[in-house]
């Protein structure tokens, strides 16, 4: 074990703070990764105040994190991907079992045993896996992944968790050119699920409540805005989508947005409320349209999202900030006051 420099909550009600951790010295498959950069992310925010305690309860302290880019500085004898020096990055998964069918399938994120990066057990040390708001990190190579040079690496980290949360059900549901998407909220990650659409070749259309946000959508990929709080303009738009991803977090209409679909249209889920949507039966029957739910990627894809990302020079919009600015960062985050991803610049901790 070795100690290690982080950002830890003591509670639900207590700010993140200066703490040391311990990590687990690197084994025969484990690579040591230098932390450079990490997201913050909104569902660190639920977590470190155990707003989801009904599904993932939080283990105190919670040291939050799952967007990670770093440098290689160890790489155990059994290792054959990466070597000192080289970039790295780690989402939201360390470990799975990798022996059954979502494993096999390569949709680990599935795993009955999966072990998230941060407020989950951690069976090498007995207690729980701690995040990426530290200055290092240790994990098995499997779930290590490779940054593509030739992207701005404060603007890779969101990749690894809103990146691939919006690249996999566009993926999925086999967003193409010619098709009509729509991406509902244009936040950390509706501003990827524009981005991806467009690169996809899509005809790209945010549905917003801020007439404000035109110009930006615009500017990041959006063909058209539609308002979706004026009728008239949302009636103008009904039944011709064929696919809707939307990445609003808390409770609202879906209903409206379902019909705007069209026939055997999909409305994809990748917002978490905490309360449950309302939905009306009739309109999913009336079309055969469908709501659905994505959650990030496995591995394979993940890499092919950077991959992705790394020949269509894509990368988050960010804020870097100093961890010492964390806590502001959250309660801007809950104001929606940032454009549009926070990125920690982790050489900040060795400022104490």
């Amino acid at each position: 074990m070795y100690d290690s420099k982080a950002y830890s909550a003591a509670s639900a009600i207590s700010p993140l703070a200066p703490t040391t951790i311990s990590r687990r010295e690197p084994a025969a498959s484990d690579v040591q990764i230098e932390i450079l950069y990490c997201g913050i992310c909104h569902s660190d925010l639920h977590q470190v105040r155990d707003e989801w305690n009904a599904v993932m309860p939080a283990v105190y302290p919670v040291v939050p994190g799952h967007e990670i880019v770093g440098r290689v500085t160890k790489a155990g004898s059994a290792v054959t991907g990466f070597r000192p020096g080289d970039l790295a990055a780690v989402g939201c998964l360390v470990d799975s079992d990798g022996t059954c069918q979502q494993c096999l399938d390569g949709f680990e994120q599935f795993c009955p045993n999966a072990t998230f990066t941060y407020n989950a057990p951690d069976k090498h040390t007995g207690g729980v896996t701690y995040g990426g708001y530290s200055d290092s990190i240790v994990v098995d190579e499997r779930f290590v992944l490779r940054v593509p040079a030739n992207l701005d690496l404060a603007g890779v980290a969101p990749l690894l968790c809103a990146g691939i949360t919006t690249y996999s059900p566009l993926r999925h549901w086999g967003v193409s050119a010619g098709m009509k998407v729509g991406v509902v909220g244009l936040g950390g990650l509706g501003h990827m699920g524009v981005k991806f659409a467009h690169a996809f070749g899509a005809h790209v259309v945010v549905l917003s409540t801020s007439p404000g946000k035109r110009d930006d959508a615009r500017r990041l990929g959006a063909d058209e805005v539609v308002i979706s709080t004026d009728a008239a303009e949302m009636e103008k738009h009904a039944g011709s989508f064929d696919f809707i991803l939307d990445t609003v977090a808390v409770v609202h209409d879906v209903n409206a947005y379902v019909q705007l679909l069209k026939r055997d249209g999909t409305l994809t889920l990748v917002g978490a409320p905490v309360d449950p949507h309302a939905v009306s039966a009739f309109g999913l029957l009336f079309g055969r349209k469908s709501i659905a739910g994505s959650l990030i990627g496995g591995i394979a894809e993940t890499q092919e999202m950077l991959d992705f990302c790394g020949a269509h020079g894509i990368t988050a919009d960010v804020e870097v900030i100093p961890i010492q600015k964390v806590n502001e960062a959250y309660e801007r985050l809950l104001k929606s006051d940032v454009k549009y991803r926070f990125s920690i610049d982790m050489a900040s901790l060795k400022e104490g």
